[in-house]
């Protein structure tokens, strides 16, 4: 069965039966002449969707979806441990003797990759140039004492999850987590998911635009000491994650790789279901262990009462109800999202040029990701 061409406000291709998806995206488009965004969905493995609208997007755009890049170190990890090279249940020091300084030398792979391992930020805080390298900031992240007993609780390791994750790829594969990535993932699946946009590729390149607080006034919040820690001022001169260079050439794995929606969603099509009848990355057995749920509850550095992790990936839970109980994925801070369900076969991907306020997964992204899973392909 043929997709069916898109020739409204929103453009593109998609399986008749998003029939009424499409109906509502178009609606958004046609309602918000500065809405821009790009969607897209596999179903067992065949592409149902692939559409985009408004004026700061186009069909080839690429952007940085904050965190949605994080979907890079899970598959990236999920190889590893697939292949027998990773154990997740080992201390982190049989690959990294290093990182057990401080107080750390019990901290299993699992604990670090499910934000259990109280090292969001290192003492002293980090400057963007040390998280824009592959060795300091995991340097110093070891010598950190953890903010909390590790796995007596979880709090988002934003960034330096993707620090740690890089630099434990590298003692075990001898290559930094984008060189690992874009030969055993990105190459293999054709996704256009990078971490360090090549060169030839910089003009499809768009801003990711600033939200806007209703009313045109930030709220107030209240105070919470290790949010403000984790996601507060950095020393040092201050480098835009989204928008500046030195980020994006870099492809900082959990927060800056450049990616289009239908890359996002080819990335995990690829990896769990298979793309065309090609066989996936990853066995059903290693999509079950990493999409296992691992935390669930009060998220200390976001100070958010039902936030859920896997291995690196998020599950669902009452803000971000992509899918069924076996489903996981990422959202990005401006509103980017990238899910799959092993059950349904349903990989998802949206990005945005701005997000809506306050910020988090799109929730018309969300719905959508739901909505797509819930019919009978």
């Amino acid at each position: 069965m043929g997709l069916d061409t898109l020739d409204g406000a929103l453009r593109g291709r998609a399986d008749g039966r998003l029939e009424a998806v499409v109906r509502r995206l178009d609606r958004v488009l046609r309602a918000d002449p500065d809405a821009s965004f790009q969607v897209a969905a596999y179903a067992q493995g065949r592409l149902v969707l692939d559409a985009w609208g408004g004026p700061h997007l186009r069909e080839d755009s690429l952007l940085v979806p904050y965190s949605a890049s994080k979907s890079t170190i899970g598959v990236s990890v999920a190889l590893l441990v697939q292949r027998g090279l990773l154990d997740l249940d080992a201390p982190v020091t049989a690959y990294w003797p290093e990182f057990g300084q401080a107080g750390k030398a019990g901290i299993t792979v699992r604990q670090l990759l499910s934000h259990q391992a109280g090292i969001p930020e290192a003492d002293p805080v980090l400057t963007y140039g040390e998280l824009l390298s592959h060795h300091t900031a995991a340097a110093r992240l070891a010598a950190t004492f953890p903010l909390w007993r590790p796995g007596s609780a979880f709090g988002y390791h934003g960034l330096t999850i993707g620090n740690l994750a890089d630099e434990l790829v590298h003692r075990v594969t001898g290559r930094t987590i984008q060189a690992f990535y874009d030969d055993e993932v990105r190459v293999p699946t054709g996704a256009e998911v990078f971490l360090g946009l090549p060169p030839e590729c910089d003009g499809r390149l768009a801003r990711v635009l600033p939200m806007v607080p209703p009313l045109g006034q930030l709220p107030e919040t209240p105070y919470q000491p290790l949010r403000a820690l984790v996601l507060g001022p950095r020393p040092g001169p201050r480098v835009d994650l989204a928008n500046d260079e030195a980020s994006w050439r870099f492809g900082h794995p959990a927060v800056s790789s450049t990616a289009s929606a239908k890359g996002l969603a080819t990335l995990l099509a690829g990896a769990v279901t298979g793309i065309d009848a090609a066989a996936p990355l990853l066995s059903p057995t290693t999509v079950a262990a990493v999409g296992q749920q691992q935390v669930r509850g009060y998220d200390e550095v976001l100070a958010r009462p039902d936030r859920a992790h896997a291995i690196v990936f998020q599950k669902p839970s009452a803000e971000l109800a992509w899918g069924g109980p076996r489903s996981f994925g990422h959202d990005g801070a401006a509103g980017a999202l990238g899910t799959v369900d092993p059950d349904t076969g349903v990989a998802f991907g949206f990005v945005i040029a701005r997000g809506p306020w306050p910020g988090g997964a799109d929730p018309r992204a969300v719905t959508i990701a739901r909505e797509v899973g819930q019919i009978a392909w």
